[in-house]
């Protein structure tokens, strides 16, 4: 067996590379930028405003509270107290309001504060539940220390977690 190998050719001449088309590269680019735009506006069009401070999320609340409240109608009243109910909870709303705006309006840096506040608080809180959970959901590694000797407890009767306790 051998093995043939093939005649060298002799080099052609290397041909001509073609120039790079300008203007197809630019169409491309300003195509793809018309799209991206496009697209950028569509999801623009379609998502929800950013949302504000501490204290513009307030104010909506409030107003939201205000108006739901505005637009209860209580079924125990019927409709003798309903207009004077309306009334007085109108009132009250706008006690609140009026209370709650000059807070809002001298610091409003105190609610992005009370939120950060209550951002950590609840990580602690989530932090605090997880370990005690694992707690939970781990058996003991070691053996209790009140347990007796030889590991003699009375389980009782089931299949729960509890023991028989002998009261005599």
């Amino acid at each position: 067996m051998s093995e043939e190998r093939p005649a060298p050719q002799p080099p052609e001449e290397p041909e001509a590379p073609e120039a790079p088309r300008m203007g197809d590269a630019d169409a491309w680019a300003t195509a793809t930028a018309e799209d991206l735009a496009a697209e950028k506006a569509r999801r623009r069009g379609t998502s929800p405003p950013p949302p504000g401070t501490a204290a513009e999320e307030l104010r909506r609340l409030m107003d939201s509270v205000a108006d739901k409240l505005s637009g209860l109608q209580s079924p125990l009243l019927g409709g003798v107290a309903g207009p004077a109910a309306q009334q007085a909870v109108r009132q009250m709303v706008q006690q609140a309001k009026a209370a709650v705006e000059p807070v809002v309006e001298r610091n409003p840096q105190v609610f992005d504060h009370l939120a950060a506040a209550g951002s950590e608080l609840l990580a602690a809180y989530r932090s605090a539940v997880q370990a005690q959970e694992r707690r939970w959901t781990t058996g003991p590694t070691q053996p209790p220390a009140d347990e007796p000797p030889g590991g003699r407890r009375d389980p009782g009767e089931g299949t729960g977690p509890g023991e028989r306790i002998d009261l005599d």
